[in-house]
């Protein structure tokens, strides 16, 4: 896998890889970096996801900006933590930046009533200053600094979800589908991305036991038909299951080898990888 090198245009860093109830790795999320700024997608399920931004250097404090795809506990909870971290260090002096949090409606309902009802009162009226929740409608768009940010609706079967195509610097272009299989509605959205980011649960070798499909997700094979059917350059599979760690990048790329000629990147929690324009 590839590492961080102090002149790539563009980096992600895994904080989590697995599925909503991993016990061996963090749920999925990642942080999204430039020179110029810094997107964390989705926070996991807890409080971890403060100590894992601490393992891979970064201060969970400095965070400016979060994107979170949708309310289910594994994605949402941890962003709670962020939001009282960030009004923390407000109440202490030590942040003068707003947290801005892009979501649709109901994630962004969600999360701040997850935080009035459980945040320590002094705390709640610094939601309305300290952060900065910004709702997001289909097809809307936002910048963290030198990156552009177009979200969209992935039609989700159990819970309103958004993914997001990103304009990075020097041209490179990055899709996020989230953590359900590919809609064909989308097309317009995620086609001829230099990286693709898609949820694979289990090798296609496995469905039968793992039985992705009654629980709306993925198999490596079908999200490495998808990168192929999309003409992504680079594909990046996350959101997987955890029974399988040791052995999961070598399976998970053979199997996606059958189907997508393309690069394939199967990293594990805290890998960083470098963002590169096409093959």
């Amino acid at each position: 896998m590839n590492t961080t090198e102090n002149n790539a245009c563009a980096t992600i860093t895994m904080l989590g890889t697995g599925y909503a109830t991993a016990t061996e790795c963090y749920n999925t999320c990642f942080l999204l970096k430039t020179a110029e700024g810094m997107l964390l997608t989705d926070a996991g399920g807890g409080n971890e996801i403060l100590t894992q931004m601490k393992k891979a250097g970064e201060d969970p404090a400095r965070l400016d900006h979060m994107f979170i795809t949708h309310a289910h506990t594994d994605h949402i909870l941890g962003a709670v933590w962020i939001v009282r971290t960030a009004i923390q260090h407000t109440l202490n002096g030590l942040r003068t930046n707003v947290l801005c949090v892009y979501g649709h409606d109901r994630v962004i309902r969600v999360l701040r009533s997850i935080c009035e009802m459980t945040l320590p009162g002094k705390y709640i009226p610094l939601l309305d200053s300290a952060v900065h929740f910004v709702i997001l409608s289909d097809g809307d768009t936002f910048n963290v600094g030198d990156m552009s940010f177009t979200c969209f609706d992935i039609h989700s079967t159990k819970e309103k979800q958004f993914g997001y195509r990103a304009e990075l610097p020097g041209g490179i272009s990055l899709v996020c589908l989230g953590d359900e299989p590919f809609n064909e509605t989308n097309r317009s959205m995620a086609a001829n991305a230099d990286w693709l980011m898609c949820e694979a649960f289990c090798l296609y070798a496995d469905r039968e036991e793992m039985k992705p499909y009654s629980k709306h997700h993925s198999t490596v094979l079908d999200a490495a038909r998808t990168a192929s059917e999309l003409n992504a350059s680079n594909l990046l599979l996350f959101h997987t299951e955890d029974r399988s760690m040791t052995t999961r990048g070598q399976t998970y790329t053979q199997e996606a080898a059958t189907a997508f000629a393309g690069n394939i990147f199967v990293p594990d929690d805290l890998e960083t990888i470098i963002i590169v324009k096409g093959k």
